[in-house]
């Protein structure tokens, strides 16, 4: 049974940015009783090919909260992500706000500081964020509590944020079509993910949840939002009371198909520094590099 702190008689507004260019859905939470709000999941724009950076994304939330007056206490990373730069940094700096992420962040971060072969300067003790999670911590927005669930699998920092009667499941579940993340980026698991999923699960059946990620299977419009009723009945991954071992055996089969995300490279350089760029080197360029054959 859910045995966490938990008001579903509470209903924060849900206010969805969807970018298509990575297929992220961002959010603006409201509690419903202020107007304090947190925003989950941010995009920073990048043109890859052209080593351009942009906030046209980041800039319609910053819209969105002035003309509505809010005030942000929150940015908030469901995980590391590995197809879209956070454009937390940038957000605060506009309205404020504290960075928040799975206390996990230093495993990803020692894992990809060696890849990326980052030197001693790159701190790698989650300092870059202001709050670091763990399982069952909580924080407010406003005068709503916030729960966070550690939900790994995807990424060993996976975090699901629990506000009244709404989940924000990051890449931990897909919509019921969709299913689940893929778990074979280094320090995921299948295992891991399948008792991650149950544990998103086991709220209440009418929690409403909302993806990081759609990408509209059979060719069906762009949804973000479903109930955990729904996902036990109809998701194709873990509905119907699929075991541990039969999601094993389809999520690693499956992996080992798919490509990397296009943006990883520079997702993970970003997103590991709590959405920075890496320092600029002594020309006044910053450049993100690109390791061959180490991923």
């Amino acid at each position: 049974m859910f045995d966490y702190p938990l008001n579903t008689q509470v209903k924060p507004h849900v206010t969805a940015f969807f970018d298509p260019a990575t297929n992220t859905i961002s959010y603006v939470v409201k509690d419903p009783n202020s107007n304090a709000c947190a925003i989950v999941d941010s995009v920073m724009d990048i043109d890859y090919a052209a080593g351009r950076i942009t906030y046209d994304h980041a800039d319609q939330m910053i819209e969105y909260v002035k003309a509505n007056d809010l005030t942000v206490e929150w940015l908030i990373e469901t995980h590391v992500h590995a197809d879209h730069l956070s454009a937390a940094p940038y957000i605060q700096s506009k309205l404020g706000g504290k960075i928040g992420i799975g206390a996990n962040i230093t495993v990803v971060q020692n894992t990809f500081g060696k890849i990326f072969n980052e030197g001693t300067e790159f701190q790698r003790d989650g300092s870059q964020f202001d709050r670091l999670f763990k399982d069952g911590d909580t924080y407010m927005i406003g005068t709503m509590e916030v729960v966070a669930l550690h939900t790994p699998g995807h990424t060993p920092a996976c975090m699901t944020h629990v506000a009244g009667d709404a989940a924000f499941v990051g890449d931990t579940l897909f919509m019921p079509d969709g299913g689940s993340a893929r778990a074979d980026f280094p320090g995921g698991s299948a295992e891991e993910l399948y008792d991650s999923i149950q544990k998103v699960l086991d709220l209440p059946d009418e929690t409403r949840l909302f993806m990081c990620h759609d990408y509209g299977p059979g060719g069906r419009e762009i949804q973000w939002e479903t109930t955990v009723a729904e996902e036990k009945a109809e998701n194709i991954h873990v509905g119907q009371g699929k075991t541990k071992a039969e999601f094993v055996k389809f999520r690693t089969e499956r992996d080992a198909q798919l490509d990397m995300p296009k943006l990883i490279i520079p997702s993970l350089q970003v997103n590991m520094r709590a959405g920075d760029l890496p320092p600029a080197e002594d020309n006044g360029t910053t450049y993100l590099k690109v390791p061959v054959n180490a991923l």
